[in-house]
């Protein structure tokens, strides 16, 4: 592969008007929902997005590369790659840059939390399952989402449900956006053909063979078709208020630097958790264009309990590299009316390449002196692993094993998700969005549960558990589900949109992504984080 080539964007990334009906950045859950309802209005739609457009053949499987496979703009020009890995203060943390945003990379999984969750006070009324109900049926309709098919033999499904039962507790195969036997939502995947799931463990890479329904072929595909516009290499920067009426969207162009401003009528947030707050940290303490911002911006953020560990030398073969990557997933609540806190368990398995390389890591204990020096390795983490790619040192097994590695074959990520106490907060240090929370110690409890669930089922699987890398130098959790900073809210006193998504003040200006959900979800959450931006999504089409 030519690194030099310069960098294609498709379709031709230009903004055509200077005024639409609505301004939507980022193609997102949040993103792609609006759009869709708005075109189906009859709205003209702009949405922005700062990744390139991948047909399913473009997703990056050279890790070498690693301007192609990972995101380092602006601090890296040329890095436009599909996945942004952070180290901020309080997490670590990826999210994706693409045209269909975290669809692009996430496992699919869509099902309904725990009634109970909504009972947190911070969820405003009316939102519970009930009210959110039509928009979950909604999104499972848009989406194609259905079990994993039981006739498809998985040894690491049955070992899962077998270790869970075991275990007393309940679990299932979990729905997913996937098309397992016949296509769903847009059969081209632009400009190549797509196939129905062959079964290859590489969900989270982006799915080579377009069978996972992800936006760009669902939500947006029917979008762009009404006649809304996607723009690609265009950074937001700030929003400001124009003058008549309707918000001014500051973006830059990628390829030139330049900046440049278009205008909607009304304007949807939905960057992502991490890009809507930094949009509108900057509006309103940098650019100092929306000054009148809610003090409770950045407050409430969640990682959504995610905490991560893995089983190493199980004593059964678990073809870890056939099937989706996740199966199944289980229930570790408490019962009802006891406080403490609930998570759901899950294995996710990759290709075999991937296995091969995570199963010779092994399981090694933190050396004394990795602690001593964690302070100031914490923010070399993005660069250590880009050398690490780029040089090949991660991408092929070691040649010695490390302590603790078995077979990749019997080998399995483990994952808990669960209810943390949502106490982080984001904000701009130096230019950059950073995330403050002592999470280790707020969430102490949580994770003594978690990884007490995880040494049980590896008990079960008749293997070793290990942690996380990253936790136990560091006591950092690695989250990939952001949540909160722009939570719904009654008054602008407890948070920053109210319960239509507007923000308190700001008229036709909204947010409709992860930010707004005011709590930690407990279990994989883009379902209720898609549910509520149908929700919102009805209410900015009728604003």
């Amino acid at each position: 592969m030519n690194r030099d080539r310069p960098r294609e964007w498709s379709p031709a990334p230009t903004v055509s008007r200077s005024t639409y009906d609505a301004v939507v950045i980022g193609s997102g859950f949040g993103g792609s929902i609006n759009a869709l309802r708005l075109a189906e209005a009859g709205q003209s739609v702009l949405v922005l997005e700062r990744g390139r457009r991948y047909a399913p053949r473009d997703f990056p499987r050279d890790v070498r590369d690693v301007d192609e496979l990972l995101w380092g703009y602006p601090d890296e020009a040329r890095s436009h790659g599909l996945f942004d890995f952070r180290t901020l203060s309080g997490v670590s943390t990826a999210v994706a840059a693409g045209v269909g945003g975290g669809s692009l990379i996430y496992a699919s999984i869509h099902y309904r939390p725990q009634a109970r969750i909504f009972e947190d006070p911070r969820w405003p009324e009316p939102f519970d399952l009930d009210s959110l109900g039509p928009y979950y049926e909604r999104v499972s309709a848009e989406l194609g989402v259905e079990p994993v098919p039981g006739d498809v033999p998985l040894p690491k499904r049955d070992a899962f449900h077998r270790a869970a039962k075991a275990m007393q507790l309940d679990s299932f195969d979990t729905p997913q956006a996937v098309s397992w036997t016949k296509l769903h939502g847009s059969t081209e995947g632009h400009g190549q053909g797509r196939k129905t799931c062959q079964h290859c463990a590489e969900c989270e890479f982006g799915c080579r063979y377009g069978a996972k329904n992800t936006l760009d072929f669902t939500y947006l595909a029917k979008a762009e078709a009404l006649g809304a516009q996607v723009a690609t290499g265009f950074l937001v920067t700030h929003v400001s208020p124009a003058r008549g009426g309707g918000w001014h969207v500051h973006y830059e162009d990628m390829r030139t630097g330049q900046p440049a401003v278009v205008t909607g009528r009304k304007v949807v947030l939905a960057a992502g958790t991490l890009g809507s707050n930094e949009i509108l940290l900057r509006s309103r303490d940098e650019a100092r264009t929306l000054p009148k911002l809610s003090r409770r911006l950045g407050r409430g953020y969640s990682a959504n309990g995610d905490y991560l560990g893995n089983v190493q030398n199980a004593n059964l073969n678990l073809d870890p590299w056939v099937g989706p990557d996740v199966t199944s997933v289980a229930w570790h609540y408490p019962p009802e009316g006891m406080d403490k806190p609930g998570f759901v368990l899950a294995t996710p398995t990759y290709n075999r390449p991937v296995m091969e390389v995570l199963a010779s890591f092994g399981q090694p204990p933190t050396r004394e002196a990795v602690k001593l020096f964690a302070p100031m390795l914490w923010r070399s983490v993005p660069g250590l692993l880009r050398r690490g790619f780029r040089s090949g040192l991660v991408s092929k097994p070691l040649r010695v094993p490390a302590t603790g590695a078995g077979p990749a074959r019997r080998h399995a990520i483990i994952f808990a998700i669960g209810q943390d106490n949502a106490n982080g907060r984001l904000v701009l240090r130096r230019g950059k969005l950073d995330m403050l929370w002592d999470y280790a110690r707020e969430n102490a409890e949580l994770v003594r549960y978690q990884r007490q669930a995880m040494e049980e089922l590896c008990r079960h699987y008749g293997g070793t558990f290990g942690e996380f890398p990253l936790w136990g130098p560091f006591k950092k959790t690695f989250t990939v589900h952001n949540l909160g900073g722009c939570a719904l809210s009654s008054s602008a006193a407890e948070g920053v949109v109210d319960i239509n998504g507007q923000v308190h003040g700001h008229p036709g200006l909204f947010v409709a992504d992860g930010a707004v959900i005011p709590t930690a979800i407990g279990s994989h959450p883009v379902m209720t984080i898609s549910a509520v931006a149908e929700w919102i999504a009805e209410r900015v089409v009728a604003a």
